[in-house]
This record gives C-alpha cells, structure tokens and sequence, in this order.
C-alpha cells in the first residue's frame, strides 16, 4: 500500500512557551490518520518568518502529499505565516478581491451594517500570488491553499474550531476521495503481570509477518500495581483497503497476543 504522507506544521510563539497546548496537531493526526493517510512528521516553529519558510521549504523539499500549516492567519502583527510561505515558494504577496469578499462574508455575521475593512483587516486578504483563499465558516480569516507539483500546502487558522470547520469541509474529503476504501480495527486491552520486556518476542514475531504499514502494535507501561505488579496498555491495530483482509488479520493478531499474555502469566483486565 502506498503511504500517502502529511506533514503538519504548527505556527506560534505561545505553543513553544508553554502558554497553549498544540491540541490543533492532535485532532489533525486522529483525523488524518483515520482516513487512512499517514502524517510523517509535525513542527512548531515559532512567529518568525524566516523559520516559517524554512520549515516550508525543508517539508516541500521531502514531498508529502499535503503539508498542513495551522496559526499565524489573523491581522496582527505577529501573524507572520502567509509572508512565510510567499517566501518560501518564491511569490509576492498581494490583496485578493476573492479573499475581501470572504472577510466581508465573515464579518457580515457579527456586524449588522457593512463598513468598509481597514488596512489591518485586510491583512488577512493579503495572500500569496496565486495561492487560493477558502471561505472560513466560523471564524474571520480565510484559508489559503497553494498546489505544487508534489505537495499540497493549506494554511489553516489557529483557532480550533474554525481549523476543524475548514478541515472536515475542504481537506478531509480531498484526502478521502484519493485514497478510497480504507478500513482500520483496532483495540487496547489493560494487562497486569507482564512487562514490555516480556512482550517482545513476539510482538517482534508479529511484525516481521505483516506488512509495515498494514499494523500498529504497541505496549505503553502503565506503572504498577499496589503489589508491585507490571502494568501495561496494550494497542492492537489492523489497517487496509480490504475490510475482510483487516478483520482477518486483526483477530489473528489477537488471538497471538492473547495467548502469549496468558501463558506469561498476565492477566488482562
């Protein structure tokens, strides 16, 4: 199966200083990764230009299908993210009529009378040439999608709701259309009595056996008991375009892991 590869790249000084947590980059990969498609890596950088293209030009120059950028779309001064991408695919930055009538479109859903958009507004209509502003249902500022030749690259706003509105209607579908039928099960069972160490021969076992990108088995240490016995969660997940060759393998998985659970002495809760 082809990896269809994502890269998420995240925007702002206020999730490296520990003032917001990065939940955009979180939701992103659930979603992502449900569809079937795999995010390959994510970066935050902070509100500075150079390192926004940077990071831009280091991800275009590793292909991902799509590079998704979240933060840095609103109109003050520290929203530096468009200026960044012109920078780093080699474009000017101009106002586009297309984008004006969104930032109208949005406002008209606070304000009850038209008024004319001042310069900082119409920062968040300043886009890269030829890049193609996407209307925001929730919020203000406009997204903005720019297609190469072997990536995608969509700047998404940093506000979750408005980043999830835009995703679920514009990005996901896209995604979905190109990689079709995709099926995932998967499940975490809570065992006691074992540990990782015990564990790895044969998750080894099971994934030299499958295909790379057709599992994802895990053990995750939960600490210990109150009688000092190992904890652990345990993550079984079977991937695939065919629904009955995914549940196959999965219970083939399982019934392994199981098994070797109980003949090592777990118990699983």
């Amino acid at each position: 199966m082809t990896i269809f590869a994502v890269e998420i790249l995240c925007i702002g000084n206020e999730l490296l200083s520990g003032i917001t947590i990065d939940t955009n980059a979180h939701w992103l990969s659930q979603k992502i990764t449900e569809s079937g498609a795999c995010v390959k890596r994510i970066t935050i950088v902070r509100d500075n230009v150079d390192e926004i293209s940077l990071e831009i030009k280091e991800s275009l120059a590793r292909k991902p299908k799509w590079l998704i950028i979240s933060g840095g779309l609103g109109p003050t001064y520290d929203d530096k993210t468009l200026k960044g991408l012109a920078m780093s695919v080699g474009v000017a930055l101009a106002l586009d009529n297309r984008a004006v009538e969104m930032l109208r479109k949005s406002y008209s859903r606070y304000l009850a009378n038209y008024y004319e958009l001042n310069e900082i507004q119409l920062k968040m209509a300043t886009i890269p040439i030829g890049s193609i502003p996407i209307q925001n249902p929730v919020g203000t500022a406009p997204s903005v999608l720019i297609e190469t030749a072997e990536t995608n690259i969509i700047c998404l706003p940093g506000v979750p709701k408005e980043l999830q509105a835009i995703f679920l209607e514009r990005i996901l579908p896209q995604i979905k259309k190109i990689i079709g039928d995709f099926h995932i099960t998967e499940s975490s069972h809570e065992v006691i009595g074992v540990t990782e160490g015990m564990l790895g021969p044969i998750l080894n076992k099971i994934v030299e056996s499958n295909l790379p990108d057709s599992i994802y088995l895990k053990t995750h240490p939960r600490g210990h008991t109150s009688d000092n016995k190992p904890m652990l969660l345990v993550q079984i997940v079977s991937k695939g375009r065919d629904k009955s060759e995914v549940e196959v393998r999965y219970n083939n998985i399982s019934r392994m892991m199981l098994e070797e659970i109980g003949r090592l002495g777990g118990k699983i809760l």
